[in-house]
């Protein structure tokens, strides 16, 4: 039967709270209110900050920096978190930044990965089974949904929202949002068409992938402006949730679409 290790050599708060088959690897410093669930995996050299919350079955490399304070000139001192969830893994040095008073927290899903060197600003909200590869930076308050793939070495602008199931080629400047289900290639950033090869893999059927093209061309190939292109495909599509997906992140995209 396996028993939470901690090395003699991590400095871990007596008010952090650490769970069953924890192992806490060599000089890492575990902060005051720090939550580690059961079956966590913190190699050497990692520094948790205070009100980091990380859930069960979680590995983070060796010289990771997690829940540190913003680095946001606003940031005033108060008292926020950074949340982790399930199964999640943060390779080498990657660096994540707890929330400010805007949001208060940010948010990391269940069996995301992140590569090394990621960098997470405050207030982020990442979905489940999302992938940032090696160098990936997001500033503050970046948005991504469920199933999102971003290539190594991309910056992403605060505010930006990607939507759910994309995949965005490495190397890209993102600045403004990436709706979902598509690929995103190209600088300055491109629509190149639906995430057919993320979609089969994800089981969805091929008629609803031919909607999602469909939907897509009125909206990047047609020569209506986006508003029409809402209200054609309102007309036309609105009893799909795949359709109702797409029209809710442009009705609420803030730095318009790529």
């Amino acid at each position: 039967m396996m028993s939470t290790f901690i090395h003699p050599t991590a400095l871990v708060s007596p008010t952090a709270r650490i769970g069953a088959n924890v192992n806490i690897g060599p000089f890492c410093v575990i902060e005051d209110k720090v939550i580690i669930k059961s079956g966590c995996s913190i190699n050497s050299f990692v520094h948790i900050s205070n009100n980091t919350h990380i859930g069960k079955d979680c590995q983070i490399f060796q010289g990771s920096v997690i829940g540190e304070i913003p680095q946001d000139l606003k940031y005033g001192g108060e008292e926020t978190k950074l949340i982790v969830g399930d199964r999640t893994k943060i390779r080498e040095f990657c660096t994540i930044n707890k929330g400010t008073k805007a949001n208060g927290e940010t948010v990391i899903g269940n069996d995301v990965l992140l590569m090394a060197y990621v960098h997470i600003a405050h207030d982020c909200i990442i979905g489940d089974n999302v992938i940032l590869a090696n160098g990936v930076q997001l500033g503050g308050h970046v948005e991504i949904g469920d199933w999102v793939t971003v290539g190594g070495m991309t910056p992403v602008h605060q505010f930006t929202k990607i939507g759910c199931h994309s995949f965005i080629g490495g190397g890209y400047r993102i600045v403004q949002d990436i709706p979902p289900y598509i690929l995103a290639m190209g600088e300055p950033l491109k629509y190149a068409g639906i995430n057919s090869i993320g979609l089969r893999r994800r089981n969805f059927p091929s008629d609803v992938r031919d909607l999602i093209k469909k939907i897509y061309k009125i909206i990047f190939k047609s020569k209506t402006n986006i508003s029409d292109s809402m209200n054609l495909i309102n007309n036309d599509y609105s009893e799909f949730k795949e359709a109702n997906i797409i029209m809710e992140f442009i009705k609420n995209s803030s730095r318009g679409l790529i």
